[in-house]
C-alpha cells in the first residue's frame, strides 16, 4: 500500500512539474509565449536591464491579453473594438515611455518608424 501511494504521489508530482514548465499552460492562447517573444524582440532593439525586461514582459502580457479580450468582446462591432484598441495602445505607449530611459525610448521610436509603411515612404 505504501508503495502504491508513493508511486501515485510521484506520478502526480511529475505531472505538476510538466505543466509548470509548459508556457502554453500558464495563460490562455499561449499569451505567455507570445509576450516572451515580443519582449525578446523589443529587447534586441533596445538595451534593457533585467528589471526592465521583467516589467516589459508583464506590460506586453497585459497588452496582449487586453487586445485578445477586446477582439472577443467587440467582434460584432468593429468601430467600438478599434476605438478601444486604440485607447489600449495609447495606454501601453505611455506606460512604456515611463519605463524606458530617454535613449531607449528614442531607439524604440526609431525601430517603430522603420517598421511602418509611412516610415519607409518618408525615408525614400
Amino acid at each position: 500500500m505504501k508503495k502504491l501511494l508513493l508511486l501515485a504521489g510521484l506520478a502526480f508530482g511529475i505531472q505538476l512539474a510538466v505543466r509548470a514548465s509548459d508556457p502554453e499552460n500558464e495563460t490562455p492562447n499561449g499569451l505567455n509565449s507570445r509576450a516572451t517573444a515580443l519582449t525578446r524582440a523589443m529587447a534586441g532593439k533596445i538595451r534593457l536591464d533585467e528589471g526592465q525586461y521583467v516589467k516589459l514582459k508583464q506590460l506586453n502580457l497585459r497588452m496582449l491579453s487586453t487586445m485578445d479580450d477586446l477582439k472577443e468582446r467587440f467582434a460584432a462591432d468593429p468601430e467600438i473594438r478599434d476605438a478601444r484598441m486604440a485607447e489600449a495602445q495609447v495606454s501601453y505607449n505611455m506606460e512604456l515611455a515611463l519605463m524606458l530611459r530617454p535613449a531607449q525610448l528614442t531607439a524604440m521610436q526609431k525601430s517603430q518608424e522603420n517598421m511602418t509603411a509611412l516610415g519607409s515612404i518618408s525615408q525614400q
